[in-house]
């Protein structure tokens, strides 16, 4: 018997699907990353580290490769965006300054989209293996380190990015047997929605300075 195995086991059944723990243990932990991330809180980026840990075994158990790259792709930036807000908290607890992108960062982050798209794509249609639905695969990995990117920078259009990987994430983890994958995904999308009314607020109250700030957490 293998140490995952516990973890490919079913939790419970929902909409006619088993619902495994990975599953559900790694959405619920990615659930409370976005929700610390909304209140600015140091905390958010450790705890996404381990949802993509957990998330790593859910989408291999499903076939796929992309959401699997993905998840190794959010272990990375997270450490990274850990790494970020701690040098710049001071002495305070980890709070960011929010603001809104300038022009070329957010030229660079949708060029960036666009290219890594495509090339993502292009290599899961010439490997099938590595997913059974290449290109919103690849949308959702490529989305998802972008969206990383722009939060661990405190800018605003991070809120932006990750409502438009909701708004493929949630059909295709339906399809692809992960229901509770699906329903998280539909919560993320209130937590989106609110926490970029809490962030683009708090970017017209701020005075520009450096992206990170010190502050209780």
């Amino acid at each position: 018997m293998s140490l995952l195995d516990p973890l490919h086991a079913t939790a419970f059944t929902a909409f006619g699907q088993d619902v495994i723990w990975s599953d559900m243990v790694g959405n619920l932990a990615g659930l409370a990353a976005l929700a610390l991330g909304w209140r600015r809180s140091l905390l958010t980026w450790p705890v996404q580290l381990l949802s993509g840990v957990i998330l790593v075994v859910a989408y291999a158990s499903a076939d796929l490769g992309g959401s699997v790259g993905k998840q190794l792709i959010v272990i990375i930036v997270a450490a990274w965006g850990w790494r970020q807000w701690r040098l710049g908290r001071g002495t305070g607890g980890g709070r960011i300054a929010v603001r809104f992108a300038t022009w070329r960062e957010r030229a660079a982050l949708a060029a960036g989209a666009a290219a890594g798209t495509l090339a993502v794509g292009t290599l899961f249609t010439a490997f099938p293996d590595l997913s059974w639905n290449p290109w919103p695969d690849a949308y959702i990995f490529v989305g998802t380190l972008v969206a990383m990117v722009a939060q661990a920078r405190g800018l605003v259009e991070f809120w932006f990015a990750w409502l438009l990987v909701d708004l493929v994430g949630v059909p295709l983890a339906f399809d692809s047997g992960l229901p509770f994958s699906g329903m998280v995904y539909v919560v993320y999308l209130v937590l989106v929605l609110w926490g970029m009314r809490d962030w683009w607020l708090r970017s017209r109250t701020q005075t520009p300075g450096p992206a990170l700030e010190g502050a209780a957490a």
